[in-house]
């Protein structure tokens, strides 16, 4: 697995999660990672994406609530999810690639957040 999502789960409306993907090394270094969902009846949307050099771009829904984080050192790319609502209910997937296509190119599994009013 070069991709491995964990940290979803059910959250009261107003609460927060993190959700954590490790990366191999092959993966991780040098690219684009990003943060996407996907919600029943939906397309898959981007969340955001954080580059190799820490430059972060938000989903005009999440901005001032969701932070993308890198740790170099662990592999390892995080998504800290505050005020959270039930429109944010989906599947979360990590990725990874190209800055200029928004990280798309490698994919992890899901992983589930579910946002209860």
């Amino acid at each position: 697995v070069q991709l491995q999502a964990s940290g979803g789960g059910l959250v009261q409306a107003g609460g927060s999660l993190r959700l954590s993907c490790a990366a191999s090394g092959s993966i991780f270094g040098g690219k684009t990672m990003g943060w996407y969902r996907q919600a029943p009846g939906k397309q898959r949307e981007l969340v955001a994406i954080i580059s190799a050099s820490v430059v972060t771009k938000y989903a005009d829904s999440v901005k001032d609530r969701f932070t993308i984080s890198r740790d170099s050192a662990k592999n390892t790319v995080y998504l800290q999810m505050n005020s959270l609502t039930p429109e944010d209910t989906a599947v979360y997937y990590c990725s990874a690639g190209l800055w200029t296509t928004r990280a798309g190119e490698y994919w992890g599994q899901g992983t589930q957040v579910t946002v209860s009013s």
